[in-house]
């Protein structure tokens, strides 16, 4: 059997990531006359990497994220007052496998977003299933849904290690369908101890206000603070801040 027949046998083995460089540790064996055992172990590193790629691609696809952001893209020195701390501590990933949330909280623009879907990119690369969702648009499409529909979103937001609620009550107030899902959601992975991350420009006191229901409110923190960071984000305004800059490029006559 040539090199060429072990490449394809590989490939029918489903050992892509050991056929794709079947024909470079080869080489590399026969210039440096390595040992078959240090050969082999490379080869099975190789699809080792191969598969936990293909992993982590495929958990960022299905997570619904759309960047791949990271605190160090972050600016911590425009608003030096961030939570910055407890910001790293997300990262880190803890909380979800003690099966805390976190809540968000502050002024449009200040970086909670980023922060969250960093800890949710994070996520995804430590083997974490992750569902985004962008809170009121969604909630909102769920109520219009077919019961079939709806039931295949709920098992999916209900089964993630970790789900994000992002900018919740972006629109003030959501509707009544929205706010029976969100206290299913909230209250099914408080039994299922999985974890919650939530953004929201609101405050928590605001909270029965935009859903309608004062009880239904209550309830809902109730279960989402008992094992929870609270970060609270104040400062100026990260989108302002590039807004203003691209209006003084787009007027310098240079």
């Amino acid at each position: 059997m040539n090199t060429q027949d072990i490449e394809n046998t590989l490939r029918k083995l489903r050992l892509s990531g050991m056929a794709q460089t079947l024909q470079t540790r080869v080489m590399q064996a026969q210039a440096a006359q390595e040992p078959f055992l240090d050969t082999l172990t490379a080869l099975l590193q190789d699809e080792l990497d191969r598969r936990r790629s293909r992993l982590m691609a495929r958990r960022f696809k299905l997570s619904g994220l759309e960047e791949k952001l990271s605190l160090a893209d972050f600016d911590w020195r425009f608003n030096p007052k961030l939570p910055r701390g407890a910001c790293f501590e997300l990262h880190s990933l803890k909380f979800i496998a003690e099966g805390n949330n976190a809540l968000l909280v502050g002024k449009p623009g200040t970086g909670k977003s980023h922060i969250a879907k960093a800890v949710a990119y994070q996520a995804t690369l430590q083997g974490y299933d992750v569902a985004y969702v962008e809170a009121d648009a969604v909630l909102a499409r769920y109520a219009l849904a077919e019961p079939d529909e709806r039931a295949r979103l709920l098992k999916g937001w209900v089964a993630a290690d970790l789900l994000l609620l992002d900018d919740l009550f972006l629109a003030r107030k959501i509707g009544e369908h929205a706010a029976e899902l969100l206290q299913t959601l909230v209250h099914q992975r408080y039994k299922l101890r999985r974890s919650i991350v939530i953004t929201s420009n609101r405050i928590v006191q605001d909270w029965g206000r935009y859903l309608g229901d004062a009880t239904m409110a209550t309830t809902i923190l109730d279960r989402l603070m008992h094992r929870c960071a609270m970060l609270e984000f104040e400062g100026k305004s990260y989108r302002l801040k590039e807004a203003s800059a691209r209006l003084v490029m787009a007027s310098d006559p240079t």
